[in-house]
């Protein structure tokens, strides 16, 4: 038999390199590596939350999807209000968010993916679901790749259910002009306490 080299016997398993323990470290570690898909260097304040999702039909909604869930900013508060038996399903194409939400929020009505938005049909229908009741987005549409915007806004508006809602917030409100072509009602709401103040769009489906 071969002698064994010294790299052989001592070489171990690769281990994945800790993430920060607090939502901010890991924010920021998130902005870091990628500024274009992380819209702020700061979570998002407790008042967007709470005026963000406040027009949703929390009883009649069953699944909630949410792109670029982070570090879970939204997720908690989601969690909070979402009925027993729905499903949460955050899609984000970070490998370090990802493993930060499975690691650090453990419900049964959170499905954590790694993927695109613009495969949310796809993602949707391998959850076992139709449509989606709402669908929540604080992805930098400004800085995406051209054409990424327009995927995402189509496959979008094609997954939610009549009388569902897309809802979206952005540092730059260039996003409207993504939206209008896509959806008639569109609310809009700017978020003053928030660092830097945030603009809010609900982009309502029309009922069947």
């Amino acid at each position: 038999m071969p002698p064994i080299s010294t790299t052989q016997a001592t070489a171990a398993p690769l281990v994945e390199p800790a993430l920060p323990s607090s939502p901010w470290g890991m924010f920021f570690r998130g902005f870091l590596k990628n500024p274009g898909m992380v819209g702020s260097i700061v979570p998002s304040s407790n008042k967007l939350i709470r005026r963000m999702l406040a027009p949703v039909d929390w009883a009649n909604t069953k699944l909630f999807v949410e792109y670029g869930p982070g570090v879970g900013t939204f997720s908690r508060a989601i969690l909070d209000r979402l009925p027993a038996d729905g499903v949460y399903l955050a899609i984000d194409t970070c490998p370090d968010f990802i493993r930060y939400l499975r690691q650090t929020i453990r419900d049964d009505r959170m499905r954590v993916v790694h993927g695109s938005a613009a495969d949310v049909e796809r993602i949707v229908a391998e959850h076992g679901f139709e449509k989606a009741d709402y669908v929540l987005s604080g992805l930098p549409f400004s800085t995406l790749p051209p054409g990424v915007g327009d995927a995402i806004a189509d496959a979008t508006q094609a997954v939610i259910r009549p009388g569902g809602a897309f809802l979206v917030y952005q540092f730059a409100p260039k996003v409207h002009a993504l939206l209008a072509p896509r959806w008639a009602n569109i609310d809009h709401a700017v978020e003053w306490w928030n660092m830097p103040p945030a603009n809010l769009y609900w982009a309502n489906q029309p009922a069947a």
